[in-house]
């Protein structure tokens, strides 16, 4: 496995991720494809920036066309100030699999690598058993629950945190 930076090229995997019930559930439900190529878009300009880290999982180096997943870390204002997240998204045919865990690890060590982002929030959905199992098996602290802002819809989701200098297990 082996993540690269997400391209315009990235739209189809981003339709199957984000316009999809089943991959939605947790996030308030599917989002048109419409928007989805000039999403695709602005994501791949803030990576090749580098002011986001936002990745493609590629499960096979034989087949680097092929796209299992993302994995993105960012940052935003929550309100309360500067917030770096991170977040994931596996497709069906690739979940159960540890892909996403792993995606999430390497982006960490890379972030505690270049000491950059600091303490590193995310913010699964209550009831989203994988991703919370992520979380808890890669070091993060469980804040409590929050309200969350996600594609203009608030969702309720656990706040989970890691400083990746710090917390992060070793291999």
């Amino acid at each position: 496995m082996r993540l690269r930076n997400v391209t315009p090229d990235d739209v189809d995997a981003y339709v199957r991720m984000r316009c999809d019930p089943v991959m939605t559930a947790g996030l308030g439900g599917p989002l048109p494809a419409e928007g989805m190529a000039d999403k695709v878009r602005r994501d791949a300009a803030a990576a090749a920036e580098d002011t986001a880290w936002i990745k493609m999982i590629v499960p096979d180096a034989a087949g680097p066309g092929e796209v299992a997943g993302t994995v993105c870390l960012w940052s935003h204002d929550d309100g309360d100030g500067p917030l770096s997240e991170i977040g994931w998204m596996v497709l069906p045919e690739y979940q159960g699999r540890g892909l996403g865990r792993r995606a999430t690890r390497l982006l960490l060590e890379q972030a505690r690598d270049e000491d950059r982002w600091g303490t590193v929030h995310a913010f699964p959905a209550t009831d989203n058993a994988p991703s919370n199992g992520i979380c808890r098996s890669l070091g993060f602290r469980l804040l409590g629950e929050r309200d969350v802002s996600f594609a203009d819809r608030v969702l309720r989701g656990n706040h989970w945190a890691i400083d990746p200098g710090v917390d992060l297990p070793p291999r």
